[in-house]
Order: C-alpha cells, then sequence, then structure tokens
C-alpha cells in the first residue's frame, strides 16, 4: 500500500484523538547550524490502542526510542512515523535533523542582505508543526510544551512563554498552558527588542536590526493595551500568562498569526516609506484579531478545520468592535463594509463557493479556505447574529462559552447552545440558513406611490440560482433626503424580514425620499440594490451622504453592479472621478481606487488605453486638489501612478524620479520610488539599468523584492521566458519572492500578446507543480500565474478543457475554477453596452 502524502484526513484525525490522550511534549532545537538543525522530541501521551502515527517531516530521523527500547528508523515514512507495541502510557523520543523552509512554513530561515544577519521564525497553521518537531498534529490533541533551543551567543529566542534561563545559548522556556500545536512558536535571531509592561503582563516587540529604525513601537502598543483592556473586559476571562510578543518577520505569507503569547507579523507591517491611514488602521485591525484569538481559537480551539470560520470570523468582528470602542480608529465598519464584505460578496458568487461551516476533508483543503467566506462573509453573520440575539445576550454566551471549554476543543454546536442559554432564542433553524448553506441573497425596496407619498413598501429577496436559500434577516430601511447640498437621513426602520417579500408597513405614508437604502447600518449580510432615483441620486452625489457607513455601503453596492454588468465600468469610473475626491475617509478612497484597477479588466481593449489615459489624468488632478503631505494626495498620486501610460505621464513619473517637478507636499520615498521604476520598467520607459541603478540604493530584502518585481514586468519576451522558467525550476527561490515575480511583475493586463503563449504553458505545468512543490507553493502559482490578462473565450475553453482531465487535486482545481469565473465575469462585462442612467 502506498503511503500517504503530507496530508492528513479529518477520519484519521477524528481516530487519532479518540485513542490519544495526556499529552506533553519536551522540543530541544539546536539551530546553530546553517544547512539542517536537531530535531529532539520527546511525547508523552496514554493511548487506548497498540498503534498510532506520528506526524513528521525531516530529512533524516537519527533514531527514535519508545518506551525506553530502540525502534528502525525504518518506521519513519515520508511524513509519519508507525508505531506499534503501544501501552497505556507511553514515552516516544525522537531524534532528527530537519531542513530549513524557505516557504514561511515549518521552521523558515532568512538572511538579511542588508547585513548578512541570520533569523528564523515558525508558522505551523495549519499543519505545519510537524515540520519543526514529531507531534500528533491536529487541533483537538492539545497538550503542554516544554521547549529548548541551543542557537548562538548573539541571538535572542522567543517562544510563547517566558524564558526560564539562556545561560551559553541553551534557551529553555517555561513550561506553556495547554495548547493545540499549530499555535506554538519559536523565533531566534539577533532580534531587536523594544519592551513596556501593561497590567501585569511583559509586552514585547522584535524586527529585524535593519528595521530597528522605521518600528514605531508606541502605536503598537497603544493597540495592544486598548485590545487588552477592551478583551479583559468584556470577556470576563483576563489573559492567561504574564508575557506577550510581536515579532515581526521576513517574508512571511500573511498578515499575522496568532501563536499564544507569541504573535508572529509580517514585517511590511513596519512602514519604511509614507503609508495611507489605510495601511494603519489594517496593521491595527491585525494586532486586535490576534489578540482576540488569545481567547478563541487558543483558550479555546475548535475541534477541526471546519471550524476555521468560526476562528477567523469571530476574532474578525471582535477586533472591528475593540477598534472602534477602544483605538484611535474610530471607522472600522466603514473600512469593512468596503474592503472586507466585497471580498466576501466576491467569493460567495465563486462556482466554488461554500457554506460558511464547510467540511474540510483534509488539511490540504484548509489551505484554500483561508477566504472571504470564512474570514469576512462569517464576520457579517456573527454580525447578523448579534443583533438576532442582541448584544447583551451575545456577550453573556461568550462569557460561558469560555469558563466552560477553557484550554479544551469546542465545535459550532457548543458556542451556539452558549448563546441560546444566554438569549433565550433557539439558533437551530438560524443556523441551517446562514451557516449551511452558500449563496448570497439579493434585496430589493418594491414599492408604490401615491402622488410623493409611499402608497406599498415590500422588501423582495432573491437568491442565486444554485443556492436558492432566502433567510431570515434584521436590518435597517433608510430613507434619505437631499437638503442644502447634503444627502441626509430622515427616516430609519429597523425590521425583520424573511421569505420573498415583506411588507413594511412603517413606511407606508412616508414621503418618497431621493435614496431608499436597505440594509442602513449594514447590519445583515446581503447584496443591496436601488429604484431608479435612489440609483441617480448616488450617481451624481454618493460624496454628499453624511454618514461613511453609508457611502462605504453605497459604493460597494455599485462596485457589485459593475461586477454584474448592470453597470457600465465606464460609467462607474467617471463616477469615482466625480465623486471620490472629495472623501475624507482614507479606507473608503482607497479600497475604491483599488477596485478599479479590476475594472480597468471590464474594459474591450480598443477602450482600454483611451479609458486608462482619462482616469490617470483625472486622478493626477485629484491629487492636486489634495491636502498636501497627506493621505489623499498619496492615495490619488499612487493611483495616477499606476494608470500611467501615456508618453507625456511616463515623462511626469521620469521627472519625479530624477527629483524634479514634484508636486508640493509628495514625498517620493523609498517605496514610491520603487512604484515609479516598475511602471517605468513595465511600460517599456526604462531597462534593467534603471532598476540595478535603485537597488544599489536600496540593497535590502524589500528592495531585492521590488527589484524583481521591476524586472518580471518588463514588455520583453526572453525576460518573461526566464520568469517563468525561473519560478518553476528554482526550488531555492523564497516563496515570497515568487510570489512577487508572478504576482506583481508577471501578469501584466497591457502585455496580452507576449503573455498569451503562457496560456498552454500554464496549463501544462500546473501539473507538475502540484505534484513536486508543496501546498503553498502549488496554491501561489495556480492563483498567480493563472493567464488573467489573456482575456478571451480561447483561455475559457483552456481552461475547461484542462479541468475536464481532473489532472490536479481539488484545491488546485479550485483555484483554476476561479480564475475561469472572474473572466468569464470580464468577457460578460465588455460584452455589456454601457449604462444609460435616468435623466
Amino acid at each position: 500500500m502506498s503511503e500517504p502524502g503530507n496530508n492528513l484526513t479529518r477520519t484519521e484525525a477524528t481516530a487519532r484523538a479518540l485513542a490519544i490522550s495526556d499529552v506533553s511534549y519536551e522540543v530541544f532545537l539546536d539551530v546553530t547550524a546553517d544547512e539542517t538543525y536537531i530535531s529532539e522530541t520527546t511525547i508523552r501521551f496514554a493511548s487506548k490502542q497498540d498503534s498510532v502515527f506520528v506526524d513528521f517531516l525531516a530529512k533524516t530521523v537519527d533514531s527514535i526510542t519508545l518506551n525506553g527500547s530502540p525502534v528502525d528508523v525504518g518506521v519513519f515514512h515520508g511524513s509519519r512515523i508507525h508505531l506499534d507495541g503501544l501501552t497505556a502510557h507511553n514515552v516516544l523520543t525522537v531524534v532528527a535533523h530537519c531542513e530549513y523552509s524557505n516557504a514561511g512554513i515549518g521552521l523558515h530561515r532568512f538572511v538579511d542582505p542588508a547585513d548578512g544577519l541570520v533569523y528564523l521564525y515558525s508558522d505551523l497553521e495549519p499543519f505545519e508543526a510537524h515540520r519543526a518537531y514529531a507531534c500528533f498534529d491536529q487541533p483537538d490533541i492539545k497538550a503542554t510544551f516544554d521547549f529548548i533551543v541551543a542557537a548562538p551567543l548573539e541571538w535572542t529566542v522567543i517562544s510563547n512563554c517566558k524564558a526560564l534561563s539562556s545561560e551559553g545559548g541553551i534557551w529553555k522556556f517555561v513550561t506553556t498552558p495547554i495548547l493545540s500545536t499549530y499555535v506554538t512558536a519559536i523565533c531566534a535571531g539577533p532580534y531587536h527588542h523594544v519592551s513596556d509592561h501593561h497590567n501585569g503582563v511583559d509586552l514585547g516587540i522584535y524586527c529585524r536590526q535593519s528595521l530597528a529604525e522605521f518600528l514605531d513601537p508606541d502605536e503598537i502598543f497603544a493597540v495592544t493595551k486598548a485590545g487588552f483592556d477592551f478583551f479583559n473586559s468584556k470577556f470576563d476571562y483576563p489573559y492567561m500568562i504574564d508575557k506577550y510578543d510581536h515579532v515581526f518577520c521576513p517574508q512571511y505569507n500573511q498578515g499575522a498569526m496568532e501563536n499564544f503569547g507569541c504573535i508572529t507579523v509580517n514585517e511590511l507591517y513596519i512602514f519604511r516609506s509614507k503609508v495611507t491611514g489605510t495601511v494603519r488602521e489594517r496593521r491595527a485591525e491585525s494586532i486586535l484579531h490576534e489578540l482576540a484569538h488569545m481567547w478563541f481559537g487558543d483558550l479555546v480551539t475548535m475541534r477541526w478545520w471546519e471550524d476555521l470560520w468560526l476562528n477567523e470570523s469571530f476574532a474578525t468582528y471582535e477586533a472591528m468592535m475593540a477598534q472602534n470602542a477602544a483605538t484611535s480608529y474610530k471607522n472600522g465598519w466603514t473600512t469593512f463594509a468596503t474592503s472586507w464584505k466585497t471580498w466576501a460578496y466576491n467569493a460567495d458568487q465563486l462556482p466554488t463557493t461554500h457554506p460558511v461551516a464547510t467540511k474540510m476533508i483534509d488539511t490540504d483543503s484548509v489551505s484554500v479556505n483561508f477566504d472571504g467566506i470564512s474570514y469576512a462573509k462569517g464576520c457579517s453573520v456573527l454580525r447578523q447574529l448579534v443583533a438576532w440575539v442582541g448584544e447583551e445576550a451575545f456577550n453573556k454566551g461568550l462569557r460561558g462559552y469560555f469558563k466552560e471549554h477553557e484550554y479544551a476543543n469546542a465545535e459550532l454546536k457548543d458556542f451556539l447552545s452558549a448563546l441560546e442559554t444566554a438569549s433565550g432564542r433557539s439558533l437551530s433553524s438560524w443556523s441551517k440558513l446562514w451557516l449551511e448553506t452558500a449563496g448570497v441573497n439579493t434585496l430589493n425596496a418594491d414599492f408604490t406611490l401615491k402622488g410623493d407619498v409611499f402608497d406599498s413598501f415590500i422588501v423582495t429577496q432573491d437568491a442565486p440560482e444554485g443556492h436558492p436559500t432566502l433567510r431570515p434577516h434584521r436590518l435597517g430601511i433608510g430613507l434619505y433626503d437631499r437638503v442644502d447640498g447634503r444627502i441626509t437621513l430622515r427616516r430609519r426602520v429597523e425590521v425583520e424580514i424573511d421569505g420573498p417579500s415583506t411588507d413594511i408597513p412603517e413606511l407606508v405614508g412616508e414621503t418618497r425620499s431621493d435614496l431608499v437604502l436597505l440594509n442602513d447600518g449594514d447590519l445583515t449580510y446581503a447584496k443591496i440594490r436601488f429604484d431608479e432615483r435612489s440609483l441617480r441620486t448616488l450617481v451624481e452625489g454618493i460624496g454628499d451622504l453624511d454618514d461613511s457607513l453609508t457611502r462605504a455601503m453605497c459604493w460597494a453596492a455599485a462596485w457589485d453592479m459593475v461586477r454584474d454588468a448592470e453597470m457600465g465600468s465606464s460609467d462607474y469610473l467617471d463616477m469615482v472621478l466625480t465623486n471620490l475626491a472629495g472623501e475624507e475617509i482614507i479606507t473608503l478612497v482607497d479600497s475604491t481606487l483599488l477596485k478599479c484597477q479590476t475594472v480597468m479588466r471590464y474594459l474591450t481593449p480598443d477602450k482600454l488605453a483611451a479609458t486608462r489615459d482619462k482616469f490617470a489624468h483625472g486622478a493626477f488632478e485629484a491629487a492636486a486638489r489634495a491636502t498636501p503631505g497627506g493621505d489623499r494626495q498619496l492615495s490619488w498620486t499612487r493611483t495616477f501612478i499606476g494608470n500611467a501610460r501615456s508618453e507625456h505621464h511616463l515623462s511626469m513619473l521620469k521627472e519625479w524620479l530624477e527629483g524634479t517637478s514634484i508636486p508640493e507636499g509628495l514625498g517620493i520615498d523609498t517605496d514610491l520610488r520603487w512604484m515609479l521604476v516598475t511602471v517605468l520598467a513595465g511600460n517599456g520607459a526604462a531597462g534593467q539599468g534603471l532598476i540595478d541603478a535603485e537597488l544599489a540604493r536600496d540593497d535590502t530584502e524589500n528592495g531585492k523584492r521590488h527589484a524583481i518585481g521591476a524586472h518580471a514586468s518588463m514588455p520583453d519576451a526572453a525576460v518573461k521566458a526566464e520568469v517563468f522558467k525561473t519560478v518553476i525550476e528554482d526550488r531555492d527561490l523564497a516563496l515570497d519572492r515568487a510570489r512577487t515575480m508572478m504576482a506583481y511583475g508577471f501578469a501584466r493586463l497591457d502585455q496580452r500578446d507576449l503573455l498569451e503563449p503562457y496560456v498552454a504553458k500554464y496549463f501544462d505545468a500546473l501539473k507538475h507543480v502540484a505534484d513536486s512543490r508543496d501546498v503553498q507553493f502549488a496554491l501561489a502559482f495556480a492563483t498567480s500565474v493563472f493567464p488573467s490578462a489573456v482575456i478571451s473565450e480561447s483561455t475559457l475553453q483552456a481552461a475547461d478543457e484542462f479541468l475536464a482531465k481532473d489532472l490536479v487535486p481539488a484545491h488546485i482545481a479550485r483555484v483554476v475554477r476561479e480564475g475561469r469565473d472572474e473572466m468569464a465575469r470580464c468577457l460578460h462585462a465588455r460584452r455589456r453596452v454601457s449604462q444609460d442612467f435616468p435623466a
């Protein structure tokens, strides 16, 4: 029988969890060598059966000892150690040499090009702890951990708990509370360290020495402290240990990770150049999100990954609540409506959409489900749940849940049971409709008038084909009037609707408004549409709405109409230029301008150049009207740079790079310089010499990543061939750099002719990549190299033919289906005649 790959099925995990209990680990890692590191693990555990397997990936297993007797190392097969002859209580010791990672998984090793210093960090979610040490690598076999690390004398080592000692480079740490393997952590290197203290908890921030000058610890500490105060009070359960660290990590695959007491964070959250408030707010959300996980995820852990959504949705929801209540970032729900929820709506309209609570058959399937459903739709559903049971009952239920399941595992039914007890409302039917079915409903206001007064008012609800569920919603309905140049709320009612239509008698007799807004306040999760008069009001003056959340919802609905080909792409871009320049909420500006880059894909090739040039000019004018040195100037300027294609605009970029004709207040700092270089290189207005010169100015990890992206963007057939070959064949290439080459350089919309040969090459290579590389790389390749720039029926056909052959695992095929669906949307939008808005 063939051995399974590096994957764990739900069935296997369930059986093993029934057999194994009372687990503790002693893990010794010797990281003093460069090529490999020594991993020595002693596991004490009880077993109800005489055989079991232990997860482990190693270059070589040197010895295995079970209950004092040596075991033939031949029981190690690829990613598992098979053990027989177990007793009721067992002691297993495994000594091995393991390989460092360059893909941001397991124990990642990084050499800083700025100074040659070496840094290590672990990232073990969802199924990567066994890359670092032998273990039962599943969330519901929790254990205590004693970590010991041998490191060079000049290094600092950080783990989940405080160090007991560090003599002679041997770091011993306090025994952890009962944890799942995926939230354990080891970071080691000559890290720069800043410390603080808050209410009995020692706070630490670590980063590379070469980034120390850019670290802004005061803001990071301030957000962290505010989060501690908010969560300790709300959950009525104090944080569990006496230290809490943030370690900023290079070549990191995600925003951050909730390792207990040792949060690893993408070091892009250390800002070398000016960023807008959007990025700072995103960092604050990440800090609060991971802190919320200390309770929901680490203290109480999901039994298996089908409750991944509840982990992530809860952390997102509570981060938004903490952000609004306890920090200086008071527009969290506005950001959520314009960014997070559009992510959810997009994901929920893909052919690969799935219920919020979806089955995870194995760990490979988990990796692709860190998606808009698990995070953003789940958070939206939780917000609707809070509206449904009431905030006080929700909070009471949480407190009971934490106390009942502390240091253990729980399932969705346990969470809902706690809320039912607290609220007195049955949630079984609510759960089936909201959590166990896929798809997003669309709400419309259907009314009749008697003169200028509503004679009837009905909310109708539709469901998409293939996902027919109609759901109950608690939502607001707002009536807005144009008054003295503003669009102001006159009346708001909060109602419960269900089924295909619901009468709203509260609004009968009200004077018709200029804007009827369903889901006012954004309490539920549903697409909304507008009547003719309301749509015209928004097109002409969406920026005149008083409330930022209301503006965000209307912008998000307009974007969804473009995606559904109900609004013309050019009309949307005109709406942006007309209404967004005066917007003060920078997250709303940034998210809307980002969507405009996707809208360019919906334009036919004959209209793309002229429309982009018009949009670039409008962006430049908006930047010129913005306050010099402010966020809006930077945001609009970056949009201008990103859309610059004409000879005139490219000449302006060259002048800025040379230090002339720079607009007042605009700082051409390191990151903006790289953006200029990349756009010039990508448009054939600069060669490799300019990239090399800029890299000489910024010979850092960030500089190398920018240089790689700029090189890959060049409109040169030889460059494209070199990049494609390197990504596939160079296994020493760090995943972070490979992703930059693929996603930010290789595939450019206006280089279709160069990229057309890579449609076939992509599909020819995909099976090889899926078979020969780890899940993270295969997913990155499948997503980033998908021929999204070659928008054509022939590309759709190539995707269909590939999928019909069933050559790759389900998680890779899912990525192809999603790329195909987005291309089909592009073609549908391109066939659409521009919307004629009502006069």
